[in-house]
């Protein structure tokens, strides 16, 4: 009986336990995985839904960067530096926020002789009585305590996660902490409306956050970001700088967000 060659006994088998590797092996593109919902950076992230009924597909509010929160702080102080520059502070059992022009900060508790002393790398802020001492890469700063005010609360603003405010003529955004919808009041009042919206920009690391209209009927752009803010009217201190475009006008203002 004539002997077959054992190349053509072999091929069978080898087709069949390499039949499932070939793509790969030619790379061909893998298939993209289904896009998943924005995480927070290494600093967290704070407010957003808890979640809803089970099974069912509902749109939920996005997790805001936690540097627009005052964490567990009950005040934002506001401080006057010289060279000229304002910041805002908040300080909690464990940590400081830091809010100045270029960003946000938290900083840990450090030794210090007397006063109390907070610190993340180079940049330090040293607090005495109604002074703070302030210094960084960027150089010293020589600070005035000046306003204080008291932080938004979910018991004084239920079912809000982030509430911006303006002046002339005065204007109010609340963002529901459920549902990817907010509220707006416009011309001291006079106009109210509901509106859902859509997340364009997501950035913890940064602490901005921007969106969009949800409506193409009602546009609007809403910018919130993570910055020492005053308002112009009463010189209170607030962690975020608010700008609102709709309808072809501008309006600007400051904020907060407001955990659970």
């Amino acid at each position: 009986m004539p002997r077959v060659p054992s190349l053509l006994i072999a091929l069978p088998m080898l087709m069949a336990l390499g039949l499932s590797g070939c793509v790969t092996y030619v790379n061909a593109p893998a298939p993209e995985p289904a896009p998943e919902p924005p995480k927070a950076s290494d600093d967290g992230a704070e407010g957003g839904a808890e979640g809803g009924a089970e099974g069912v597909a509902t749109p939920k509010a996005p997790l805001l960067p936690s540097s627009l929160f005052p964490g567990d702080a009950d005040r934002l102080v506001g401080w006057r530096c010289t060279p000229a520059q304002d910041l805002v502070t908040a300080v909690g059992e464990e940590e400081m926020r830091l809010w100045s022009a270029h960003g946000a900060n938290r900083l840990s508790p450090a030794v210090v002789a007397s006063g109390r002393r907070y610190q993340r790398g180079e940049l330090s802020i040293w607090l005495k009585d109604d002074e703070a001492l302030v210094e960084s890469q960027r150089g010293r700063l020589d600070c005035q305590r000046d306003i204080a005010l008291d932080t938004l609360t979910r018991e004084g603003h239920p079912g809000v996660m982030f509430h911006g405010r303006g002046n002339e003529p005065g204007w109010r955004v609340e963002l529901a902490n459920d549902v990817p919808e907010l509220e707006l009041s416009l011309d001291y009042g006079n106009r109210e409306l509901t509106l859902p919206y859509r997340v364009t920009t997501l950035d913890n690391g940064a602490g901005r956050v921007i969106l969009a209209s949800g409506q193409a009927a009602r546009p609007f752009t809403l910018r919130i970001e993570a910055k020492a803010c005053f308002d112009d009217m009463s010189g209170q201190p607030w962690p975020a700088r608010v700008t609102l475009n709709l309808n072809d006008k501008v309006y600007r203002g400051c904020g907060q967000g407001i955990a659970p």
